[in-house]
């Protein structure tokens, strides 16, 4: 499974997002985002996701990470992308019960999604 996610900073702090009942890995956190459909490209498809998610238009910067992980049985392959709200900042989500911004060395207190973990650590550990 390809999935791709955003990651939102301002300043030192990143945004997270917590999964929200009875969403599956609900109550951990992640970076938004979602499924590529078939034949979309991975910044189509995380201005996409966004957009139907958060209700932003975003611009999609680097790409942090892109790890595969097996949940369950399943592979899934997230790419985490920086990017960049075109207006405002998200405020809400049809997919997670709470958005938060987290200072960057506070980031590995939260309960992860696994697929999450190898961009978390990055940013969690990178120098500033």
């Amino acid at each position: 499974m390809e999935v791709v996610a955003a990651v939102f900073t301002e300043g030192e702090r990143v945004l997270a997002c917590r999964r929200r009942e009875p969403l599956r890995a609900s109550g951990r956190w992640e970076f938004p985002g979602g499924k590529l459909e078939s034949d979309e490209a991975a910044e189509a498809a995380l201005v996409r996701e966004i957009a139907e998610e958060l209700g932003v238009e975003i611009q999609v910067g680097d790409l942090l990470d892109s790890s595969t992980t097996i949940v369950d049985g399943t592979e899934i392959t997230l790419s985490c992308y920086f990017v960049e709200p075109v207006a405002e900042s998200p405020q809400f989500s049809t997919d997670h019960d709470q958005l938060g911004w987290f200072e960057r060395d506070r980031l590995m207190w939260l309960n992860w999604a696994e697929p999450d973990l190898p961009a978390v650590r990055k940013l969690a550990f990178a120098c500033p």
